[in-house]
């Protein structure tokens, strides 16, 4: 008498599963699909659509350019302060919004997680790409402003796909911190909006990191986000290299959430729904 087929399903290793490269491969497809269902929300009903992702940045580089380059006339050597502070508003943007979006993805998603089961990090990672088809077109921007001021890179342009490596991965390590603690503690989405704000004047965006005094300049580097955006200015524009040691500073922090962030992502998903 034959016996019939079997198939044991069995959960990935709590470690290291979520590193499950074939699985994720696997459902690429449900990866495109919640990223392009966030870009046709994002702008459903908009009468500019992507023009949106853009306006904002310009705005707020206007607003500065006249408040810090004009009136405060803070000093940004030979790069024209507009250029200078959106060089730095690109990285920041995609940042921004992969922040707040990812970290709110599985609570969003409540009803898919509760019916099947897929790659919980799918979610996340699916709101970081959506992030990118936006950050297309405000990168389009900093590129017609340097040409308008002409401004042409230089051979550093070379390290500039190691620095948006590194934005992507401190995007994607801080979300996958913030998500599950915003399954278990709504209070988030509320803290969300300071962090921001907090991060953003942290980071030296509308104002050179060389106003910081040197004694106080390495600790700087700990916020991951400012190594990012010295090495745009530096890999784009020119301007002084960062020293490389508070360099190494922010590429081992943005690692270290990176890790941890796969690690305790994983370990919280098999809660996601039960909880949501």
């Amino acid at each position: 008498m034959s016996s019939k087929p079997e198939t044991v399903i069995k959960p990935p290793n709590r470690f290291l599963g979520v590193f499950d490269i074939k699985e994720l491969r696997r459902r690429i497809d449900l990866l495109f699909a919640f990223a392009e269902r966030d870009i046709k929300v994002r702008y459903r009903r908009t009468l500019i659509g992507i023009g949106w992702a853009i306006i904002q940045p310009l705005f707020q580089m206007i607003i500065f350019s006249i408040i810090f380059g004009k009136f405060a006339k803070l000093e940004t050597g030979q790069i024209p302060y507009p250029v200078y502070i959106y060089s730095a508003l690109v990285p920041w943007q995609f940042f921004s919004r992969s922040l707040t979006e990812a970290s709110m993805s599985v609570v969003g998603n409540a009803s898919i997680i509760s019916k099947i089961y897929f790659p919980r990090v799918i979610l996340p990672l699916s709101v970081i790409l959506s992030a990118g088809f936006d950050f297309l077109f405000v990168f389009a921007v900093l590129v017609l402003l340097m040409i308008i001021y002409g401004i042409f890179p230089s051979l550093n342009i070379i390290f500039f796909p190691l620095f948006l490596i590194l934005q992507l991965m401190c995007a994607l390590g801080v979300a996958l911190w913030l998500a599950p603690i915003n399954v278990k503690y709504r209070d988030v989405k509320y803290t969300l909006q300071f962090l921001n704000q907090l991060w953003f004047f942290a980071t030296p965006i509308v104002y050179p990191p060389h106003i910081i005094p040197e004694k106080w300049r390495v600790i700087q580097f700990f916020n991951p986000m400012t190594g990012v955006v010295e090495g745009y200015r530096w890999s784009l524009l020119g301007t002084q290299p960062p020293e490389t040691s508070h360099l190494l500073i922010s590429i081992f922090t943005i690692l270290l959430l990176f890790i941890s962030g796969f690690i305790y992502f994983h370990r919280q998903e098999k809660d996601f729904a039960d909880i949501v």
